[in-house]
Protein backbone atom coordinates (compact mmCIF):
# COMPACT_ATOMS: atom_id res chain seq x y z
CA UNK A 1 0.00 0.00 0.00
CA UNK A 2 1.56 3.26 -0.96
CA UNK A 3 1.75 5.90 1.66
CA UNK A 4 -0.43 8.32 0.53
CA UNK A 5 -3.12 5.80 -0.54
CA UNK A 6 -2.30 4.96 3.61
CA UNK A 7 -2.85 8.71 4.41
CA UNK A 8 -5.80 9.50 2.71
CA UNK A 9 -7.35 6.44 1.68
CA UNK A 10 -8.44 5.86 -2.14
CA UNK A 11 -7.73 8.13 -4.60
CA UNK A 12 -11.03 9.74 -6.34
CA UNK A 13 -10.46 7.73 -9.63
CA UNK A 14 -10.75 4.69 -7.49
CA UNK A 15 -13.42 5.31 -5.58
CA UNK A 16 -15.91 6.77 -8.99
CA UNK A 17 -14.10 3.46 -10.90
CA UNK A 18 -15.72 1.08 -8.32
CA UNK A 19 -18.69 3.50 -8.69
CA UNK A 20 -19.47 3.08 -11.71
CA UNK A 21 -19.02 -0.66 -12.49
CA UNK A 22 -21.71 -0.84 -9.63
CA UNK A 23 -24.09 1.21 -10.92
CA UNK A 24 -23.48 0.05 -14.90
CA UNK A 25 -21.66 3.23 -15.89
CA UNK A 26 -18.26 4.00 -17.31
CA UNK A 27 -15.56 6.09 -15.50
CA UNK A 28 -12.84 7.68 -17.81
CA UNK A 29 -9.87 8.77 -15.83
CA UNK A 30 -8.60 12.21 -16.14
CA UNK A 31 -5.59 13.77 -17.86
CA UNK A 32 -3.43 16.50 -17.02
CA UNK A 33 -5.59 19.55 -18.28
CA UNK A 34 -8.81 17.70 -16.72
CA UNK A 35 -10.22 15.33 -14.24
CA UNK A 36 -11.62 12.12 -14.52
CA UNK A 37 -15.11 11.80 -15.54
CA UNK A 38 -18.26 9.38 -14.43
CA UNK A 39 -20.45 8.91 -16.97
CA UNK A 40 -24.15 6.85 -16.11
CA UNK A 41 -27.16 6.17 -18.30
CA UNK A 42 -30.53 6.39 -17.08
CA UNK A 43 -32.81 5.84 -19.83
CA UNK A 44 -32.75 8.54 -22.77
CA UNK A 45 -30.12 10.54 -20.49
CA UNK A 46 -27.17 10.45 -19.44
CA UNK A 47 -25.42 11.67 -16.61
CA UNK A 48 -22.38 13.47 -16.04
CA UNK A 49 -20.04 13.55 -12.51
CA UNK A 50 -17.00 15.46 -12.98
CA UNK A 51 -15.51 18.08 -10.58
CA UNK A 52 -13.73 21.31 -11.36
CA UNK A 53 -11.78 24.12 -9.96
CA UNK A 54 -11.95 27.54 -9.38
CA UNK A 55 -9.53 30.93 -8.40
CA UNK A 56 -6.71 32.55 -9.35
CA UNK A 57 -4.72 29.73 -8.83
CA UNK A 58 -7.58 26.54 -9.17
CA UNK A 59 -7.48 26.26 -5.47
CA UNK A 60 -11.23 25.69 -4.95
CA UNK A 61 -12.55 22.27 -6.34
CA UNK A 62 -16.35 21.46 -6.88
CA UNK A 63 -18.11 18.10 -7.46
CA UNK A 64 -20.79 18.86 -10.31
CA UNK A 65 -23.41 16.93 -11.83
CA UNK A 66 -25.33 17.22 -15.27
CA UNK A 67 -27.45 16.20 -17.14
CA UNK A 68 -29.03 17.79 -20.10
CA UNK A 69 -32.66 17.11 -21.40
CA UNK A 70 -35.65 18.41 -24.05
CA UNK A 71 -37.54 21.09 -21.48
CA UNK A 72 -41.03 20.71 -22.64
CA UNK A 73 -42.76 23.60 -20.69
CA UNK A 74 -39.32 26.22 -19.86
CA UNK A 75 -39.71 24.77 -16.02
CA UNK A 76 -37.07 26.44 -14.39
CA UNK A 77 -36.11 26.01 -10.05
CA UNK A 78 -33.57 26.32 -8.02
CA UNK A 79 -33.09 24.25 -4.41
CA UNK A 80 -30.54 25.32 -1.56
CA UNK A 81 -29.94 24.33 2.12
CA UNK A 82 -31.65 27.49 3.77
CA UNK A 83 -28.05 29.97 3.84
CA UNK A 84 -26.48 28.01 1.33
CA UNK A 85 -26.30 29.80 -2.09
CA UNK A 86 -29.56 31.30 -1.60
CA UNK A 87 -29.41 33.93 -4.00
CA UNK A 88 -29.40 31.57 -7.11
CA UNK A 89 -32.26 31.85 -9.20
CA UNK A 90 -32.73 35.59 -8.34
CA UNK A 91 -31.71 36.63 -12.35
CA UNK A 92 -34.12 34.27 -13.20
CA UNK A 93 -37.13 36.48 -11.62
CA UNK A 94 -37.97 33.13 -9.50
CA UNK A 95 -40.22 33.91 -6.85
CA UNK A 96 -39.79 31.46 -2.93
CA UNK A 97 -41.99 29.02 -2.81
CA UNK A 98 -43.29 26.79 -0.04
CA UNK A 99 -44.41 23.43 -0.61
CA UNK A 100 -46.51 23.00 2.25
CA UNK A 101 -43.99 20.25 3.86
CA UNK A 102 -42.65 21.97 6.71
CA UNK A 103 -39.71 20.09 7.32
CA UNK A 104 -38.43 20.69 3.83
CA UNK A 105 -39.62 24.30 3.54
CA UNK A 106 -37.85 25.49 6.72
CA UNK A 107 -34.62 23.23 5.36
CA UNK A 108 -34.00 24.62 1.81
CA UNK A 109 -34.73 27.78 -0.18
CA UNK A 110 -37.19 26.97 -3.27
CA UNK A 111 -36.97 29.10 -6.26
CA UNK A 112 -38.80 28.50 -9.34
CA UNK A 113 -41.03 29.95 -12.39
CA UNK A 114 -44.05 27.90 -12.20
CA UNK A 115 -45.25 27.42 -8.33
CA UNK A 116 -47.50 24.43 -9.53
CA UNK A 117 -45.25 22.17 -11.08
CA UNK A 118 -42.75 22.72 -8.68
CA UNK A 119 -45.14 21.39 -5.77
CA UNK A 120 -45.51 18.34 -8.08
CA UNK A 121 -42.33 17.69 -9.04
CA UNK A 122 -41.69 17.75 -5.25
CA UNK A 123 -44.86 15.72 -4.36
CA UNK A 124 -42.51 12.55 -4.05
CA UNK A 125 -40.95 11.19 -0.92
CA UNK A 126 -37.88 9.58 -2.08
CA UNK A 127 -36.98 12.71 -4.41
CA UNK A 128 -37.02 14.85 -1.08
CA UNK A 129 -35.22 11.99 0.80
CA UNK A 130 -32.57 12.27 -1.76
CA UNK A 131 -31.91 15.84 -1.64
CA UNK A 132 -32.23 15.82 2.69
CA UNK A 133 -29.44 13.11 2.02
CA UNK A 134 -27.04 15.72 0.59
CA UNK A 135 -24.93 17.70 3.13
CA UNK A 136 -24.45 20.61 0.43
CA UNK A 137 -27.13 20.99 -2.22
CA UNK A 138 -27.04 23.71 -4.39
CA UNK A 139 -29.54 21.70 -7.46
CA UNK A 140 -31.38 23.30 -10.46
CA UNK A 141 -32.95 23.32 -14.04
CA UNK A 142 -30.39 25.74 -15.88
CA UNK A 143 -30.08 26.98 -19.18
CA UNK A 144 -26.54 28.99 -19.29
CA UNK A 145 -23.97 26.80 -19.89
CA UNK A 146 -22.69 27.07 -22.85
CA UNK A 147 -22.55 24.20 -25.73
CA UNK A 148 -19.11 24.05 -28.06
CA UNK A 149 -19.52 27.54 -29.14
CA UNK A 150 -22.99 28.58 -28.16
CA UNK A 151 -26.28 27.84 -26.16
CA UNK A 152 -27.63 24.66 -25.72
CA UNK A 153 -29.92 24.00 -28.82
CA UNK A 154 -33.56 25.18 -28.57
CA UNK A 155 -35.57 23.46 -25.64
CA UNK A 156 -32.52 21.61 -23.97
CA UNK A 157 -31.93 22.68 -20.66
CA UNK A 158 -29.60 20.75 -17.96
CA UNK A 159 -30.35 19.74 -14.63
CA UNK A 160 -27.45 20.34 -12.40
CA UNK A 161 -25.93 20.10 -9.23
CA UNK A 162 -23.00 21.20 -7.40
CA UNK A 163 -21.28 21.17 -3.99
CA UNK A 164 -17.81 22.07 -3.17
CA UNK A 165 -14.71 20.08 -2.67
CA UNK A 166 -14.29 16.70 -4.22
CA UNK A 167 -16.95 14.28 -3.50
CA UNK A 168 -15.34 10.67 -2.34
CA UNK A 169 -18.26 8.95 -0.26
CA UNK A 170 -19.49 6.45 -2.55
CA UNK A 171 -23.30 6.84 -0.50
CA UNK A 172 -23.41 10.31 -1.51
CA UNK A 173 -22.43 9.76 -4.90
CA UNK A 174 -24.58 6.77 -5.76
CA UNK A 175 -27.84 8.86 -3.78
CA UNK A 176 -26.95 11.46 -6.54
CA UNK A 177 -27.55 9.54 -9.53
CA UNK A 178 -30.42 8.10 -8.31
CA UNK A 179 -31.14 11.72 -7.14
CA UNK A 180 -31.34 12.64 -10.87
CA UNK A 181 -32.76 9.09 -12.06
CA UNK A 182 -35.69 9.91 -10.19
CA UNK A 183 -35.91 13.63 -10.66
CA UNK A 184 -35.68 13.54 -14.55
CA UNK A 185 -38.59 11.04 -14.24
CA UNK A 186 -40.69 12.86 -12.57
CA UNK A 187 -40.05 15.72 -14.98
CA UNK A 188 -41.82 13.45 -17.59
CA UNK A 189 -44.83 12.79 -14.87
CA UNK A 190 -45.76 16.15 -14.72
CA UNK A 191 -45.34 16.86 -18.20
CA UNK A 192 -42.22 19.28 -17.70
CA UNK A 193 -39.75 17.27 -19.85
CA UNK A 194 -39.75 14.97 -22.82
CA UNK A 195 -38.44 11.35 -22.67
CA UNK A 196 -35.98 12.48 -25.62
CA UNK A 197 -32.27 11.73 -25.94
CA UNK A 198 -31.34 15.53 -26.22
CA UNK A 199 -28.12 14.29 -27.78
CA UNK A 200 -25.85 15.76 -26.12
CA UNK A 201 -22.11 15.29 -24.90
CA UNK A 202 -20.74 17.47 -22.24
Amino acid sequence: MSVLRSVFGPSKDEIWSQIAKDIGGQHVQGGFLRGGVLRYRSGEWEITLDTYSTGTEATTSHTRMRAPFVNKDGLHFSISREGLFSSIGKFFGMQDIQIGDAYFDDSFVIKGNNEEKIRQLLNEPRLKQLIHAQPEVSFQIRDDDRWFDGQFPEGVDELHFECYGVVKDEKQLKNLFDLFSLTLQRLVQIDSAYEDDPAITL
